[in-house]
């Protein structure tokens, strides 16, 4: 993950929580938040890597299901509040999508609001990785912002711009959005099956199970 984006969660991470309910620019992204995070906990299972727990609001629901779980944050001050919210029930470490250490057999791996800062190339890379890991039947869950098409994604902006909602749109323009064609691809063919779900004008889960 480029230096840019940590940088940006360091400066976030104190109003994090806040701005989920309070951003109207971003209301839309985050309708059915608490939703959108207790699905992807339920589709896991086993012992649960997870990218990106900020905060730690996923990482509650997962240890609230039963799970063990190993959070992996690039962002010191994130850290510092998921382990304020979660205690000593969670193996959190430095590390992201595609640099990371484990000290147990992954099951799934689950990430929310966080592949877009990859490239469409390094998220063939990682789920590559990801696959490497995973038994038969392990699973990715990740639930992000991604579109059905390029025109899609396009429209996004252009409806973010003539509504008047600038840092959305520049948001948008500046990350690595993709496609579920694309992501279908990239999963099937690392020996995944797949399948999406809409929560939002923005966010979807995809779930691959290992074939």
């Amino acid at each position: 993950m480029g230096k840019e984006f940590i940088e940006l969660f360091e400066q976030w991470a104190a109003t994090y929580d806040e701005s989920l309910n309070n951003d109207l620019e971003y209301k839309e992204v985050f309708r059915n938040y608490d939703d959108i995070l207790q699905e992807v906990a339920n589709r896991s299972f086993g012992h649960v890597v997870e990218f990106g727990p900020g905060t730690g609001n996923l990482t509650l629901k997962l240890i609230n299901k039963g799970l063990s779980v190993t959070a992996i944050e690039p962002s010191s001050a994130m850290r510092t509040l998921a382990k304020d919210k979660i205690g000593e029930n969670a193996i959190l470490k430095e590390g992201d999508f595609l640099e990371f250490d484990l000290e147990h057999q992954p099951n799934t791996f689950v990430s929310t609001y966080a592949f877009h800062h990859l490239t469409d190339t390094e998220k063939k890379e990682a789920v590559a990785l990801y696959s490497n890991y995973l038994p038969v039947g392990g699973k990715i869950v990740f639930a992000d912002t991604m579109y059905e098409s390029k025109e899609d994604y396009n429209q996004a902006i252009d409806h973010a711009i003539k509504n008047g909602l600038p840092n959305l749109a520049e948001d948008l323009k500046r990350e690595y959005y993709t496609t579920i064609p694309v992501l279908t691809n990239i999963l099937k063919e690392q020996g995944f099956s797949v399948h999406f779900k809409q929560f939002n004008d923005f966010v979807w889960i995809m779930e691959g199970v290992k074939k």
